[in-house]
């Protein structure tokens, strides 16, 4: 791990890394190219290709929809996800559409509980008291942005761990951190996420899938995270360190940012600016993930705003051999996860 100019490798030896090639394993490859084809092939470096997060997302929902039909056949029993609401946010009620609309599919059973923006902290504690007791109920998640008025750390605090399909709690962030590769006597499977026995943040989590299932290879490679939020930039950074990336952050007291950038093999920018990253920040044949969905106006659109990335994905993807695109790269990828680890804990329930 890397953060303003001291270097860690995530192993005891030194790691020496050449201008990589990404191959491309046929598994699980869900790559469209940079025209209208989808794009699947097997030990094939490429540049220009997109990631595609949409098809990635709807394979997930698929194999969760079997898992939970699966278990309703033997158990009689269906996993359950609480969101609560606060305030009337068009941007929030659009998410949690989504959510819901994905626990349909996926034959979660979904449970909504909207508040107006002057609800008490008291009130929402009390919910979440009982949803933490709820058995019928495996995961739970607070839409963020709360009000100002709320102490949001509280709230989220105050969800059981278990419960915390969000991975924001603090013992789950923890567990992430740690640099220890146990559980007990037991090794910890990090390419396989439903084996970490505890609650990791949707967004990173579902940047890593998209990686594994492009067949891009993790060991040893330089990564450059762009953005230290907890949201994304940390937990995402930890994630890469797991699988024994070299991983550097990058922020906004970062020196010579495009210069680290253009270092880095695997590229994820989650900073919240619109077209930050330049084709010229990257190194030819680079893989980049691009977290970001920032508004701009755009006149030729019917509500005078398109979104776009933190990316310029347009000259980005003439230089990267893989490429996210905003919207349809990571976005649904969040929701996915999400789903899944509300289905992995009612597993561990």
């Amino acid at each position: 791990l890397s953060i303003v100019g001291i270097s860690f490798t995530s192993t005891n030896k030194e790691i020496s890394v050449n201008n990589p090639s990404f191959h491309h394993s046929s598994s699980s490859l869900l790559l469209s190219t940079a025209g209208e084809e989808k794009y699947t092939g097997n030990n094939k470096s490429m540049t220009g290709g997109l990631i595609d997060g949409k098809a990635i997302a709807k394979t997930i929902r698929e194999e969760i929809k079997a898992s939970v039909d699966t278990l309703k056949q033997n158990n009689n029993k269906t996993p359950g996800l609480a969101v609560i609401l606060v305030g009337a946010r068009r941007d929030s009620q659009t998410y949690v559409r989504m959510k819901k609309r994905a626990c349909e599919e996926c034959g979660i059973m979904s449970f909504g509980f909207d508040y107006p923006d002057t609800v008490t902290q008291e009130k929402l504690e009390s919910k979440i008291k009982e949803l933490n007791n709820d058995d019928s109920v495996h995961g739970i998640l607070v839409q963020l942005p709360l009000p100002g008025h709320i102490d949001q750390n509280a709230v989220l605090n105050l969800v059981n761990k278990e419960k915390d399909v969000d991975g924001l709690h603090p013992l789950n962030a923890a567990s992430l951190s740690s640099t220890a590769t146990h559980v007990g006597v037991e090794k910890i499977n990090w390419s396989d996420f439903n084996a970490v026995p505890f609650h990791i943040p949707c967004t990173p989590q579902g940047c890593i899938e998209l990686l594994d299932r492009s067949g891009i290879e993790l060991k040893g490679k330089n990564a450059v995270v762009i953005g230290r939020s907890n949201l994304v930039g940390i937990p995402v950074a930890m994630l890469l360190m797991h699988r024994d990336a070299t991983v550097t952050i990058v922020h906004s007291k970062t020196v010579n940012t495009s210069d680290i950038v253009k270092q880095a093999d695997i590229v994820i920018a989650a900073v919240g600016r619109a077209h930050m990253v330049k084709a010229d920040w990257l190194k030819p044949g680079c893989v980049v993930i691009d977290v970001g969905i920032n508004s701009v106006d755009d006149a030729s659109k019917k509500n005078g705003y398109r979104l776009v990335g933190d990316v310029d994905f347009q000259n980005a993807k003439e230089v990267a051999a893989l490429i996210t695109p905003v919207p349809g790269g990571v976005g649904p990828m969040t929701i996915a996860m999400l789903m899944r680890n509300t289905l992995n804990s009612f597993k561990r329930s």
